[in-house]
């Protein structure tokens, strides 16, 4: 049985049918002084030995979902629990970055593991946040489906990440889209990035030549798009083409869709980890994979 949170409500039902499993019946509601209540009044573990609850967890209170329905499938009886986090909320927050402030990533994975049984999260932005749950979360890397949207014709096409660290993630959609059209895959840079202070990055092409290319910018998140959106601006600078933004989770927060446009983005497509406008590929195949693996 697979059980949505309100935020992920679409991928939940591609997921129920690439499982062929049943959809629950949930009801999210607020009582008068402001406390959630999601409930699954329909819900038997007659009908089941394992209830999937999909929830991006992209604001505190859908953090608090999460624990509501866990609590709520455990009461009606399942035998087996499992929590799949296509998006992890604080998941960037994987340490302490000043003295006196929570690992906030450790706090809300203790929470989430006291229901679950087995916990699944689409490409964390610090795999090591896995090791917080427990028993330990698995890390289910969906980056190869952003390769599905792109154009067939890309010109002599640059894959870039944001930085040094992420370039397995270029490496990742340049592959997928290689073998999707099978021919050469195109090269794979990274944008130079310098933080300037606690709260403010400056990122900015590498010396790639990109005159007459087109350019997929991949990314794991995109929030604000601020300094992404610089970055695009200083690549048609250099004569650049097309400029393609990708990412898993595409938050997009604010106006960060016009910002990339105002770029000059061509299109910008992300997963249904978050659901929004630039949610054009599911992850749910890859889901439904990794949650048939030990079952």
């Amino acid at each position: 049985m697979i059980v949505s949170g309100s935020r992920s409500q679409t991928l939940a039902a591609a997921l129920a049918r690439e499982l062929e499993q049943p959809l629950a019946a949930v009801e999210y509601d607020r009582f008068p002084d402001g406390e959630l209540l999601a409930s699954v009044p329909d819900f038997s573990a007659a009908d089941t030995d394992r209830a999937v609850i999909v929830a991006s967890t992209v604001s505190s209170d859908a953090h608090l979902e999460v624990l509501q329905l866990q609590d709520a499938v455990r009461e009606a009886g399942v035998e087996e629990v499992v929590t799949v986090l296509p998006y992890m909320g604080y998941g960037r927050q994987d340490e302490a970055f000043e003295a006196g402030q929570p690992i906030s990533s450790r706090a809300v994975a203790r929470a989430i593991s006291t229901g679950a049984d087995r916990v699944l999260t689409v490409d964390p932005h610090e795999e090591g946040v896995c090791d917080f749950f427990e028993p330990t979360a698995e890390a289910v890397a969906a980056a190869g489906r952003l390769a599905d949207p792109l154009p067939a014709d890309l010109t002599d096409p640059v894959f870039l990440s944001p930085d040094a660290g992420a370039i397995e993630l270029a490496e990742t959609v340049r592959d997928a889209y290689g073998e999707r059209e099978g021919e050469d895959e195109g090269e794979v840079d990274y944008f130079e990035k310098t933080r300037l202070s606690g709260e403010e990055v400056e990122i900015s092409p590498s010396d790639t030549a990109v005159e007459g290319r087109d350019v997929v910018v991949t990314d794991d998140i995109i929030a604000t798009g601020s300094t992404m959106s610089e970055a695009v601006a200083i690549l048609h600078e250099r004569g650049v083409d097309r400029v393609f933004v990708t990412c898993v989770h595409p938050l997009l927060t604010s106006n960060a869709y016009t910002k990339l446009s105002r770029a000059g983005v061509e299109a910008i497509y992300g997963t249904d980890t978050i659901e929004g406008p630039a949610s054009v590929v599911s992850v749910a195949p890859t889901l439904a994979a990794a949650l048939e693996t030990n079952y």
